[in-house]
């Protein structure tokens, strides 16, 4: 029972991190070019600063709910499958990039809006871009191996 649980609270918090991602990348972003810079810049403000939020959440609850059953479960890595050592590896790989993410590009893109300089902002975005594309691959790569390994492929 308390597996089931932990399962579930680690695929709804896999889905949120993953499909936030995706939403931002591929439908939000290129919306965003109907928008003025100024007016795409604040959207980009709100929209970030509540999904990497939400990711402060979900990201700790997705590798300690994977601890959990990866140690209950399996016990251990020895008795994981192949899938279990890439989930987790890209687990930590995708939890790096978002530390990174915040405390740097994150950053520096509300320290630009602050002082109103708009061009340093765009180049924080740009880079917040490049590194939520970089985690979405790793995620959906990391979604493809679990749903592989799953059933023993």
């Amino acid at each position: 029972m308390l597996g089931n649980l932990f399962y579930a609270l680690h695929v709804l918090g896999a889905v949120l991190w993953v499909g936030g991602m995706g939403f931002a990348i591929l439908a939000l972003r290129p919306a965003l070019a109907v928008l003025e810079p100024p007016q795409r810049l604040a959207l980009h403000e709100a929209v970030l600063g509540r999904f990497f939020r939400l990711v402060w959440h979900a990201m700790p609850a997705v590798l300690l709910t994977g601890w959990a059953l990866l140690f209950g479960w399996y016990g251990g890595f020895r008795g994981a499958g192949w899938h279990i050592h890439l989930m987790h590896g890209g687990a930590l790989v995708m939890a790096a990039v978002f530390v990174a993410l915040v405390t740097g590009p994150w950053r520096e893109f509300r320290a630009a809006l602050a002082a109103s300089n708009r061009p340093a902002a765009a180049t924080a975005a740009n880079r917040i871009r490049q590194l939520v594309t970089l985690n979405l691959g790793v995620g959906l790569l990391t979604v493809a191996v679990a749903a592989w390994g799953r059933f023993g492929g």
